[in-house]
């Protein structure tokens, strides 16, 4: 496993070992020890979600102000557009963002810490997204940003109008959403 950081040094893009031959491939999605060493991540996590999106769906700007989550994503079929948002108020890389792209022919994971808005856009027909979270989903925690917010000009690859949820259509303005001090 290998692990660099990316413009939000906290945030870590992570290579497992994928060992493959004519028959596929094998890798460890998950390893609480390998990640440990390589990334430095001792995280506990508690929750795994499994989410299957089409093309042109954005979800995001996801994060919960009480019980913030760390995740740890990755795409088990297709291909996603991924960003991170630090909105911890306190952070020398307050309203910055880190992009991936993650898919099922890189095999990259995500490391965000807690603190960070979350969101996704699919790239490809459809894509299983798949994430483990250091905390519960908590909906009346849970907050949105505006997935297309002018201050923070997340550079989404995108050709038309995303497909949204009711929800993530809601999301606030940076400018006035609820952050993390």
């Amino acid at each position: 496993m290998k692990a660099e950081r990316t413009s939000l040094p906290e945030v870590l893009l992570i290579e497992p070992k994928v060992f493959g031959d004519a028959r596929g491939f094998f890798l460890e999605s998950y390893n609480k020890r390998a990640l440990a060493e390589a990334a430095g991540i001792r995280a506990e996590f508690v929750q795994d979600n499994h989410s299957r999106s089409a093309r042109g769906v954005l979800r995001g700007l996801h994060y919960q102000l009480q019980q913030p989550q760390g995740k740890l994503v990755r795409v088990a079929s297709g291909a996603v557009f991924d960003v991170a948002v630090d909105i911890r108020m306190s952070s020398p890389t307050f309203g910055k963002m880190a992009c991936v792209e993650l898919s099922d022919d890189n095999q990259r994971m995500f490391w965000l810490p807690p603190g960070l808005a979350h969101g996704f856009l699919v790239l490809s027909d459809s894509a299983d997204f798949l994430y483990k979270t250091t905390d519960y989903y908590a909906p009346e925690h849970e907050r949105c940003i505006a997935w297309n917010d002018a201050e923070l000009a997340i550079p989404w690859p995108l050709a038309g109008a995303p497909t949204l949820s009711a929800k993530d259509a809601q999301g606030l303005p940076f400018a006035v959403a609820e952050l993390f001090p």
